[in-house]
């Protein structure tokens, strides 16, 4: 089955003028971590989008288009970013483990699955899902993206040289999440922290 490559153009359709698309999103910081992850994404650069200047993170709950009042569907307003930020004072999660897994591959992306064993992270999607509907929401599979691919290939490929690839695991302990946006006009642009939540903070 063939990969579905990212076009290099824009989409006016989907952001209608709008430019700041947001997100929570988990950081990553380990050194050792984000030395592997640049690396895995050099040993496949051949097969992947460039240019690429989003930091390596887990995607938590996607939110949509951020704007002061919602006039589209996927417009997330600032009411609602305050009313999720509440939601998580409330709950009061306290810091908790991640484990990186295995290199994998979606349709149009190559990615590192992320091991949850305490559901830790589909409980506060649920905590976020209180206040605001998920845009475009799929099953939930925590992971970190390593790149979009480029141009058509085939699948079987792709998971052929994954396969010879040496992998490692590493564990981390998440302690903040982050609400953030990038520029939907600059495919794979890089992300931009608008407010980060301690755990265990009330």
């Amino acid at each position: 089955m063939p990969v579905v490559p990212t076009i290099a153009q824009d989409y006016p359709d989907w952001h209608k003028g709008r430019s700041q698309f947001s997100l929570w999103y988990v950081e990553i910081h380990q050194p050792e971590l984000l030395d592997y992850l640049e690396q895995l994404r050099c040993s496949f650069s051949d097969l992947l989008f460039t240019p690429n200047t989003r930091q390596f993170h887990i995607t938590l709950f996607v939110c949509g288009f951020l704007n002061q009042r919602q006039i589209y569907n996927d417009d997330f307003s600032v009411a609602k970013f305050n009313q999720q930020l509440q939601q998580l004072q409330l709950f009061n999660i306290k810091p908790f483990r991640l484990k990186i897994g295995k290199m994998n591959s979606f349709e149009s992306a190559l990615f590192i699955e992320v091991e949850d064993s305490s559901q830790t992270l589909n409980l506060i999607r649920q905590q976020l899902k209180q206040s605001a509907n998920e845009i475009a929401p799929l099953n939930y599979c925590p992971h970190i993206t390593l790149g979009l691919y480029a141009d058509h290939l085939n699948s079987d490929e792709v998971f052929e040289r994954i396969k010879k690839i040496q992998q490692h695991s590493f564990e981390f302990d998440v302690k903040q999440l982050t609400f953030g946006t990038y520029v939907a006009q600059e495919l794979q642009g890089p992300l931009s922290v608008y407010q980060q939540f301690n755990l265990g903070d009330l």
